[in-house]
């Protein structure tokens, strides 16, 4: 009995292309102006808030009459969900930076930190935001416990937990950026004095809180600098 040979490999049916692999995900260029649009909006923001409230939680809701007032206020607490956005891609661009050299424990402290962050300023802005927005144009100030008691936990989610927060995610990005130098000695510096006082000076003057952002907006223009020095050398 005769056999036939197998087929040649010639013969065999053709599987058709292979598949070609997706390009792996880049970082766009746009997302390394995140943190200078962060930094812009809560500074803003902040500013807002503090000239057009009374420093005394306790003082008299007179103030919400004034249409100006209100004006600024509804403002600042407007600009709060967009700055939040910024902050989530600045994160990103961090990470992007450090890349291979992330260390597990550093990153989850980091991450965890940043977001926990961005909840408490929007937990903190949607108090503000509903007890103004709660009060029609054409009636009187609130009663002064409800005002005070909003204007306290206002101030407590932001000045004694956020801020926190932040000083944690300064002082976790300073230490990647010591192991990685990923970022100038000076801003490593101004970073560990920026969360002591984060953390031990909120308390003595609310002001204090603008120097988180104004931190990361150098930290922003840093990494940018940087990335277009190593795009300039590949080129």
């Amino acid at each position: 009995m005769r056999v036939n040979p197998p087929p040649s490999q010639s013969a065999r049916p053709s599987a058709g292309p292979a598949p070609q692999l997706a390009s792996p995900l880049r970082t766009p260029r746009a997302a390394a102006l995140a943190g200078i649009v962060f930094s812009v909006l809560l500074i803003v923001s902040l500013v807002l808030l503090r000239i057009s409230t009374p420093a005394d939680p306790a003082s008299p809701g007179e103030w919400l009459k004034d249409p100006a007032h209100r004006t600024a206020v509804s403002v600042g607490l407007n600009l709060v969900p967009f700055a939040g956005i910024a902050f989530l891609w600045f994160i990103g661009v961090v990470r992007d930076r450090i890349g291979q050299h992330e260390d597990r424990f550093f990153a989850t402290v980091f991450l965890g930190s940043g977001l926990l962050f961005v909840g408490m300023l929007f937990v903190a802005a949607a108090l503000a935001g509903g007890l103004t927005a709660a009060l029609p144009r054409s009636s009187g100030a609130p009663g002064a416990g409800t005002l005070t008691l909003g204007r306290n936990a206002t101030a407590a989610l932001l000045n004694v937990y956020a801020m926190r927060m932040a000083a944690v995610f300064t002082l976790t990005t300073v230490t990647i950026a010591r192991r990685t130098k990923i970022i100038a000695p000076w801003l490593r510096v101004a970073g560990v004095v920026t969360a002591l006082l984060l953390l031990v000076g909120v308390g003595i003057s609310a002001w204090v809180e603008l120097l988180f952002p104004v931190w990361i907006l150098a930290l922003s223009i840093d990494i940018i600098a940087a990335r277009e020095v190593r795009t300039g050398r590949a080129a």
